[in-house]
């Protein structure tokens, strides 16, 4: 259940990040970052990760920045890293799941939203009364899987209920196009958020990254 859940998220990332398909390796899936973002330029995911599998993805990459990512937690990958790789404690968050339902939220006073669907992926932004950005989120839908992404509130405007209404939005917005799990990668922050809208934890997600 949790490789299968992983997979989903990966192939739901790459469709809303417009990156290339993931490329299937003998011990799971890369997909190459084609942003000019020298945090990272491409990820390695394991479904079902073992000592063996991560030593041998590890060992397969030469390019710096390149991270590694799957289920389970931080403190057990340490032992299992080659030399040049770290885990990165605050990047590792949680895969997380919830049944979607319909609940057709409305923007909150001040702030007027938008929905645009453009190749595949749903965008909710949310705008103040001066026309700035205050949220934003999207959505891949796949099959009936919502892989949900980018969901941020800017600073100024939190504790707002705009990010409630993001998700609540993309929930709407996937229903609709057949969907009816939904799937995100969260950090912590994110994480409470999005248990407060009736999202569960499926498993950590680990992320390490090739430092030389």
């Amino acid at each position: 259940m949790v490789a299968e859940l992983v997979r989903t998220w990966v192939a739901g990332w790459a469709v809303s990040r417009r990156t290339p398909r993931p490329t299937e390796l003998a011990w799971g899936l890369y997909v190459e970052v084609e942003v000019d973002d020298p945090k990272e330029v491409g990820r390695l995911v394991l479904p079902e990760p073992s000592a063996a599998t991560v030593r041998a993805a590890a060992a397969s990459v030469a390019a710096p920045h390149t991270w590694l990512k799957f289920p389970g937690e931080p403190r057990d990958a340490e032992p299992w890293l080659p030399e040049g790789w770290v885990v990165d404690e605050e990047e590792s968050g949680h895969l997380m799941t919830a049944g979607l339902r319909r609940t057709e939220p409305v923007v909150p006073d001040g702030y007027t939203a938008s929905v645009e669907t453009d190749g595949g992926v749903t965008f909710v932004r949310v705008h103040d009364a001066a026309g700035e950005l205050a949220a934003q989120g999207q959505t891949a839908v796949l099959g009936q899987a919502s892989v949900v992404d980018r969901v941020v509130t800017q600073e100024a405007h939190r504790r707002r209920g705009l990010g409630g209404f993001v998700m609540r939005t993309l929930a709407d917005e996937a229903l609709a196009r057949g969907a009816r799990v939904g799937v995100l990668g969260a950090t912590d922050d994110g994480r409470a958020l999005y248990e407060t809208l009736g999202w569960q934890l499926s498993t950590p997600l680990t992320e390490c990254v090739y430092r030389p």
